[in-house]
């Protein structure tokens, strides 16, 4: 985790110190002028008011010489270029921290000379891959490799691959398009977490409610019972036997429901400042690692925003693929929490099991959760903590007697849900 914040840190200070140079570059570009060039058509225009100012002939001359010079070297640059450029596949979809190789063969159908080959890269991917040329042949190929390692999760594009050169003289400069973009989806990073899916405010195992009950097996440890014909001897807790010298077998508590509704605070007013904003990361990993883990035990997940339900009955393995993948997309909106209200209502009637991940916890939304709780469902609130954090916020869920699990800002997602979750604290 602090990983990943330290890399957002790193994204926004390269962001802020080349977006000055880069815009100046990419005037340059659009005017198919070099540094050199622009320099000489400043002196140029210089030259000609002090010629006029003075009336000289010969500095007149030689200003016309001068832009005589840039048109000539415009005109010799604009030749096309006879190159392709294919790019190895990729990956449709990566996780952030991961590491690809890239591979580009440029093939010459004629024979070029001084020339740079351009891959273009987002920031969160990495720097601009640029590949001198000095010559090549036709006919002839050559290749290049490089490795770029996503630091935040979003949907990008790799390239478009293009070829700039210039002039003989250095005053002008031309580009060409080689290859085209590839989609990229990168997908937040997740850790292995534990949620509680059957513990509600009011049980106390062995009375349960008339609800569903997929999983007779179970999910979490119960107690132990004297072995019956026909128990499977995998689940004999073989320590007990030598302890006790009785034939013991463990039994599970059985799920409240097998439905998982999750909902994601998107509200920018209560997240920390900034792009990317590290709770909101934060929040997202808590998401991905939450729904991944829900998904692989077999639940029908949900997944909403404050301003949207993003996707619905996820199961199945492919279903981890779709929740990555909205999570990959979701951005800040200045919406409430409280805009998802009318979820809570509609999930809240069919027993769901609740997760809600936000930062801060107002009034009207501690109020719809009392509501859901005192219908029978179950509910775990995941609240980010940072330096500003309302501490009001955490003594409203607290005073919901629902599970609160506290994820500290650079902090480890794991070990948190393993100390307040694992071991089976309850609120």
């Amino acid at each position: 985790m602090a990983a990943a914040t330290t890399g957002g840190a790193k994204l926004r200070q390269l962001s802020r110190a080349g977006s000055a140079q880069s815009g100046f570059l990419r005037l340059l570009e659009k005017a198919h002028l070099t540094p050199s060039g622009l320099i000489l058509i400043g002196v140029a225009v210089i030259g000609w008011v002090v010629a006029r100012w003075l009336g000289s002939r010969t500095l007149f001359l030689m200003v016309y010489a001068g832009a005589l010079v840039i048109g000539s070297s415009y005109v010799v640059a604009r030749r096309r270029l006879a190159l392709e450029v294919d790019r190895s596949q990729l990956p449709a979809r990566m996780r952030e921290g991961q590491s690809a190789e890239v591979t580009l063969v440029i093939k010459a159908e004629r024979r070029a000379t001084t020339l740079i080959i351009n891959e273009e890269l987002h920031p969160a991917l990495g720097k601009t891959v640029r590949v001198p040329v000095a010559a090549i042949g036709a006919g002839q190929e050559m290749e290049h490799s490089y490795t770029f390692s996503p630091t935040l999760r979003g949907v990008y594009e790799i390239g478009p691959t293009t070829a700039t050169w210039s002039d003989p003289f250095g005053l002008t400069l031309q580009n060409q398009q080689l290859a085209g973009t590839t989609k990229l989806i990168v997908h937040p990073a997740t850790q292995s977490v534990h949620d509680r899916v059957l513990a509600r405010m009011w049980e106390d195992p062995p009375i349960r409610p008339p609800s569903s009950k997929p999983w007779p097996t179970g999910f979490e440890f119960y107690g132990m019972r004297d072995y019956v014909p026909g128990d499977d001897l995998r689940r004999v807790v073989w320590a007990a036997v030598a302890k006790t010298g009785r034939m013991l077998v463990r039994e599970s508590e059985q799920g409240i429901t097998d439905r998982v509704s999750m909902i994601l605070d998107t509200h920018r007013e209560w997240h920390k400042p900034g792009l990317p904003s590290d709770t909101f990361e934060t929040a997202v990993r808590v998401a991905a690692s939450i729904g991944t883990r829900h998904i692989g035990d077999g639940f029908l997940l949900s997944l909403a925003t404050n301003d949207e339900r993003l996707a619905t009955n996820l199961r199945g393995p492919r279903a981890r693929y779709v929740l990555l993948d909205d999570l990959a997309r979701v951005q800040m909106s200045n919406t409430e929490l409280g805009g998802a209200g009318r979820i809570l209502s509609e999930d809240g009637r069919k027993g769901s099991h609740f997760v809600i991940v936000t930062p801060h916890l107002d009034k009207t939304m501690t109020t719809r959760l009392r509501m859901v709780l005192e219908r029978g469902a179950s509910v775990v609130i995941v609240k980010i903590v940072w330096d500003e954090s309302d501490p009001q916020s955490l003594a409203r869920a607290a005073s919901l007697g629902c599970q609160v699990v506290q994820v500290p800002l650079d902090s480890s997602i794991e070990a948190a849900f393993t100390h307040q979750v694992g071991a089976g604290l309850r609120r």
